[in-house]
């Protein structure tokens, strides 16, 4: 199994409406890929942090193994999905692991 996990932060210019109404779209978009990339086990969008954090948004991500990532990474439903969401983004941490 692979783990795909993702920390973003909002662009700074971004207004607190501005930031839930696309922390909604993306947590939409994402969660809604489940079933539809073959190999895609478990995805789950969490915005509603605590005051001690230092990101927005995470992405935790589960894959059936490194080749089904790689899949998500280039399938359609997804780059879709991932456009918008560079749109409204500053910055991007990711890790990947297997276990």
């Amino acid at each position: 199994m692979v783990k795909h996990i993702i920390l973003w932060n909002f662009k700074a210019e971004m207004a607190e409406h501005e930031k839930l109404s696309a922390a909604e779209k993306i947590k939409a978009g994402l969660e809604g890929l489940l079933g539809q990339i073959e190999g895609l086990t478990e995805i789950k969008v969490y915005s509603s942090t605590m005051e001690s954090s230092n990101a927005d948004l995470m992405l935790d991500s589960t894959f059936v193994d490194e080749a089904s990532l790689a899949g998500y990474q280039t399938n359609p439903k997804h780059v879709e999905v991932a456009t918008f969401v560079r749109s409204v983004m500053e910055s991007r941490k990711c890790i990947d692991f297997e276990f």
